[in-house]
């Protein structure tokens, strides 16, 4: 099958699966947009979206569109440097008009997965897994219900720690996410030499603008959203 045995096949289920994470994430900033507005809203939203049988299949299926973007990413690298040969061990001056994210797109990725794990540790895992496993009740001291969302993110962002991983993590995605925005497009032939330029803009501009909504959800939990108070765990 061209789509998994060709490198162009790769690269179009590359591209493809990066823009359903984009859309995902969109759908995730959203979400996150109304805990900086009412608490009472967000752990409405996150009620919904607990641990039912649509939220487990969502899950599921984020799953295998993460793991299909990063086997394929690994795959197409390795594929790259065995086409370059012993041309890859050569010194030479960094290509002119190469974003450093084109070149760092792996280092760029693998960090990106560590931050999702980060986040699936800290909110999947305390609040679905254990609403699905633990009566509801969640692992992390001082919040009320495996659906208290808005707790939840006090607690993790009254840590430092947390907090920092997470602002590096959202730097990471910004690199990956601009390159990849454009990159998609042009693998699936949208771009043509007009909208080529418009697409890195237009990528440029809407990954900055979602990446901010987390940012600034993130600082405003740390700086002023410890109501429920809490330590490192």
């Amino acid at each position: 099958m061209w789509l998994t045995n060709s490198s162009i096949g790769r690269k179009v289920i590359m591209s493809v699966t990066g823009i359903a994470l984009i859309l995902f994430l969109t759908f995730h900033g959203c979400m996150n947009l109304v805990a900086l507005f009412s608490e009472e809203g967000y752990n409405m939203v996150c009620e919904m979206l607990g641990a039912n049988w649509y939220a487990v299949a969502a899950t599921v299926g984020l799953a295998v569109l993460v793991a299909l973007h990063f086997i394929y990413a690994i795959i197409l690298t390795l594929q790259n440097r065995k086409a370059r040969g012993n041309n890859r061990y050569a010194v030479t001056s960094k290509p002119e008009k190469v974003e450093w994210a084109s070149q760092n797109m792996l280092v760029l990725g693998i960090i990106v997965v560590l931050g999702l794990l980060l986040h699936l540790y800290n909110f999947w895992y305390n609040m679905m897994f254990a609403e699905l496993v633990n009566d509801g009740v969640p692992f992390v001291e001082g919040v009320s219900s495996a659906s208290d969302g808005y707790g939840m993110m006090v607690a993790t962002f009254s840590c430092p720690v947390f907090t920092v991983l997470y602002l590096v993590w959202f730097a990471a995605l910004w690199f990956h996410m601009t390159h990849g925005f454009w990159s998609a497009f042009q693998t699936l032939g949208w771009n043509g030499k007009i909208w080529f330029n418009r697409w890195r803009v237009i990528g440029t501009v809407y990954v900055t603008v979602l990446m901010l909504i987390f940012v600034v959800v993130a600082l405003k939990f740390a700086l002023c959203g410890g109501c429920c108070g809490s330590v490192c765990y």
